[in-house]
């Protein structure tokens, strides 16, 4: 891990908003993201000098480019951005993870045999004793 990569991890541990949890070297399809929120859907990358040149530009597009077809936000900072303005750069990351709202509602399951489903007819033993007050019972 880079001095900066170091720093980030240090404030990304520390997010005070409900549901961030981020994760160093997180997978996401064949990459690795350096850290990466699957419930906000938020990656942070870090790169260094070397990302200027022509194989890693055209390489971090297409990475980029796959992880927003995965429906995440992709944010990118220089290891100098990092180590001389953190406070910036985690305003930056703030800001998308607030934006990013909940994540998507799991669509319900349907009862396991023998659970309680829709169709199902309830038992004698699941009527109420209100339900049977009017029976004449003493």
């Amino acid at each position: 891990m880079t001095d900066a990569e170091r720093k980030l991890w240090w404030h990304l541990k520390r997010i005070p908003i409900e549901g961030t949890h981020f994760r160093r070297q997180a997978t996401v399809g064949p990459y690795f993201a350096d850290f990466a929120c699957h419930e906000k859907r938020v990656i942070v990358e870090v790169d260094g000098g070397q990302h200027n040149q022509t194989d890693y530009v055209l390489a971090d597009a297409r990475r980029t480019g796959y992880l927003e077809s995965q429906r995440y936000r992709v944010l990118r900072f220089w290891n100098h951005e990092v180590l001389k303005n953190i406070e910036g750069v985690m305003e930056s990351i703030y800001a998308a993870v607030r934006e990013a709202g909940p994540p998507p509602l799991t669509p319900p399951r349907r009862a396991a045999r023998g659970g309680r489903g829709a169709d199902r007819p309830r038992a004698a033993t699941d009527i109420s004793p209100v339900a049977d007050s009017g029976r004449g019972h003493r």
